[in-house]
């Protein structure tokens, strides 16, 4: 909190937990070798942490420790699995599926990769944020070698449906990338019982530091095969050049660790405080739910307001959120929420209220009454 400000935007960044912040300190001042230093002890102690952290985030998603590449974030990951698939496959086909809702990381991403040759599709939603899966499947061609569809939206927190787009794509042996940035370290993620083959996400999502992502490349059924985006030096199996960043990559395997012990408890918690403030909103006349309630993560809740509501006032009290925080020096309305068939003034009026493990009861209760009073 700062200057009183109370913070409901944990869809944009969390709070690091503090027993993160006492992983991540002992690396800068006494353990500060580097994991690529194999003939002495403050090398091997480097190393000994980043396979720690390996062990820790596979078993958050369960996968294997060897299936995780780490990265500088989200986009980063986003970018490696994308280019990378695409270079990689490129004698099978130059055919991409995505959606109009993805986050920019993927939809700029796709961009670059049409100026290079691949032909992009690009699936509607309906008025609930879901896609058509008859659209995913008449989508398919005889050249497509990947299907990006992400996990859940940041701006409404919607839900895809994951196992039939997996089923789909291991059916007709094309890879399926999910964006998981909103999704891991909110709801349980098990990568086999989903059925993804490659998927990105980050530790600042989940009350880990910023600057450390991951990249999950499954290894075998299919063995998922990407070209490394950056050269130099054939880290992490040739598929990611750089030191790797030991602090923040300890943080973030703490941060899987805490949420891999604690998820019931922290979801249910959540879960109550957003039901609550939706559920005294809803006497609003007006007021609408942006995105399908059922098919939804529990912290996220996307709302328009009528008019004569100027919810944008209370950003003097309150942190939240008018769209996605990567997008926000775009003046352009959300295309989320456009793709969604909101209207411009509708968008104008619409904010997300994304809430945290340390949001409290009382905080909701103090922004329903301020609402309620505009």
């Amino acid at each position: 909190m700062i200057n009183n400000l109370i913070y409901f935007d944990n869809n944009a960044t969390t709070q690091v937990d503090k027993e993160v912040v006492e992983t991540i300190i002992p690396f800068f001042d006494r353990e500060y070798g580097n994991a690529a230093s194999k003939l002495h002890a403050l090398g091997w102690a480097a190393q000994v942490a980043v396979e720690k952290a390996s062990e820790q985030i596979a078993t958050l998603i369960n996968c294997e420790p060897t299936e995780i590449l780490f990265t500088s974030g989200a986009t980063e990951s986003v970018n490696l699995a994308l280019k990378g698939i695409y270079e990689a496959y490129a004698t099978k086909g130059n055919h991409i599926i995505t959606c109009k809702t993805e986050h920019k990381a993927v939809l700029d991403t796709c961009s670059y990769l049409e100026n290079k040759g691949a032909k992009i599709t690009y699936l509607n939603v309906d008025k609930e944020g879901l896609i058509d899966i008859d659209e995913l499947k008449t989508s398919i061609q005889a050249t497509t070698i990947l299907v990006s569809i992400m996990a859940a939206n940041n701006e409404t927190g919607v839900i895809q449906p994951l196992e039939k787009i997996a089923e789909i794509c291991t059916e007709k042996k094309i890879i399926f990338f999910s964006d998981a940035t909103q999704f891991v370290g909110k709801e349980r993620c098990d990568i086999t019982e989903l059925g993804v083959h490659c998927m990105a996400f980050s530790a600042h999502k989940m009350y880990g530091p910023k600057g450390i992502g991951a990249l999950y490349v499954r290894r075998k059924d299919p063995r998922v095969n990407l070209i490394e985006q950056i050269n130099g030096g054939g880290h992490q199996n040739g598929k990611r050049s750089g030191t790797l960043n030991v602090p923040l990559i300890a943080g973030f395997g703490k941060s899987a660790e805490i949420f891999s012990s604690n998820f019931w408890e922290m979801g249910t918690h959540i879960s109550k405080l957003k039901n609550y403030f939706e559920h005294q909103l809803l006497d609003i006349e007006g007021l609408r739910i942006n995105g399908s309630t059922r098919h939804r993560v529990y912290n996220t809740s996307n709302l328009t307001f009528p008019k004569e509501k100027k919810v944008i006032g209370l950003l003097n009290k309150f942190a939240f959120s008018s769209g996605s925080a990567c997008a926000s020096a775009n003046p352009e309305p959300s295309h989320v929420l456009k793709t969604m068939g909101l209207s411009d003034e509708e968008i104008k009026n619409s904010f997300r209220f994304s809430f945290g493990k340390n949001n409290t009861l009382d905080e909701v209760k103090l922004i329903v009454e301020e609402i309620m009073k505009l």
